[in-house]
């Protein structure tokens, strides 16, 4: 039974919250242009095309291209916005044939060379997540993410290539293959990388996998993309990674430029079992989440005894912006994910910000 919501008379989010809300909502219904006109042909488009039901958002695509006319863009302009939108959906097509197998995405230098230690442990992992009933996604290359593909095999694996003037081309065990996709902006990749994975793990590489490592890393910071386990690799007895959080202890930390809690998003390993067990634990008994209106709704595997989620109130109230947490059946909200409405949930309003602490949370989640 799924509980409905209630709009509080007056919102319970800070008041910086409340004014960014407050700059994003429409002023008439989602999609519509507010001529009468228009509005119609886009509703009778819609109708041919058999996207009738829900079609707010068919309705908002088709209305911002025709108000993106009217700016009168460049040619360069509508190129990459068209450019953009074509890769999304193909990214989509392809993920939507196994949105019920969870994936690792892996990252790393496409320089690495096959004797190195990081090449061998990033094929070692990519069978080790297979065995684990996990799919493989790498960037496609050579490298680390060749390694990782080979590790997982063709049919475990995805590969989300990139066009550049040199080095990047697919490996061979995803050259040709229908899961892999060939993306012209890094922007619209990254967001398929991190809207498609159920983890992430980084190996040793160079800009481009230290760009991967802190856009994943700050999009979970900020609350932008759902946390997942984040994990930094090493090679046996390495220290790339762990050279890499003297640094952000030394120099971010210190300096107060980001939290300690922070450092609970992420965590540095040279064992792959480690890795794996990381992984796999996250999901023991946390499911995922999603906000409805103000509150954090958390769907689990099994059910928290009472008495437990009382010790729960009591370790994490300095997240819990103005309640407590509490368990609960399916909100209204949720409705359109109808495959997991019966699972048990934990709710609580979340103050948004201190995402390493609801880290620590799922942890705990886990626990029972």
């Amino acid at each position: 039974m799924m509980q409905n919501k209630k709009s509080n008379s007056s919102p319970t989010f800070p008041e910086a919250e409340d004014k960014v809300f407050a700059t994003v909502q429409h002023r008439r219904p989602r999609g519509f242009m507010g001529d009468s006109a228009i509005d119609e042909a886009i509703t009778q488009l819609l109708k041919a095309a058999n996207l009738e039901e829900p079609n707010e958002f068919y309705r908002e695509i088709i209305a911002n291209a025709i108000k993106l006319g009217k700016n009168k863009p460049q040619r360069g302009d509508l190129k990459l916005i068209s450019r953009a939108l074509t890769e999304m959906r193909v990214a989509d097509r392809v993920f939507s044939q196994y949105r019920d197998t969870k994936k690792v995405a892996v990252f790393g230098s496409a320089r690495t060379r096959s004797e190195r230690q990081e090449y061998i442990a990033a094929k070692q992992f990519g069978q080790m997540m297979v065995k684990s009933d996990y799919m493989v996604v790498t960037g496609g290359g050579e490298g680390i993410m060749g390694a990782a593909q080979i590790g997982a095999g063709r049919e475990k694996s995805f590969g989300l290539n990139i066009i550049l003037p040199f080095e990047q081309e697919a490996n061979e065990t995803i050259q040709n293959d229908p899961k892999l996709v060939t993306f012209k902006y890094f922007f619209t990749r990254k967001l398929t990388f991190v809207k498609e994975s159920h983890a992430v793990v980084c190996f040793p590489g160079g800009f481009g996998t230290m760009d991967e490592a802190f856009e994943t890393l700050t999009l979970i910071q900020t609350g932008k993309a759902r946390i997942v386990p984040l994990l930094f690799v090493d090679a046996t007895g390495g220290n790339f990674w762990s050279a890499f959080v003297h640094y952000i202890s030394d120099h971010l930390l210190h300096n107060g430029l980001i939290s300690k809690e922070d450092f609970h998003l992420f965590k540095v390993t040279d064992s792959l079992e480690e890795a794996r067990e990381e992984i796999c634990h996250f999901y023991k008994n946390f499911h995922s989440y999603r906000f409805v209106k103000d509150d954090l709704v958390i769907r689990m595997q099994r059910v928290i005894p009472e008495a437990e989620i009382a010790k729960l109130n009591d370790e994490f109230k300095d997240i819990i912006f103005n309640g407590k947490i509490r368990s609960c059946e399916a909100y209204a909200d949720e409705a359109n994910e109808p495959e997991i409405l019966t699972l048990p949930r934990l709710t609580f309003p979340f103050n948004r910000r201190a995402f390493g602490r609801f880290r620590q949370l799922i942890n705990r989640i886990n626990d029972y």
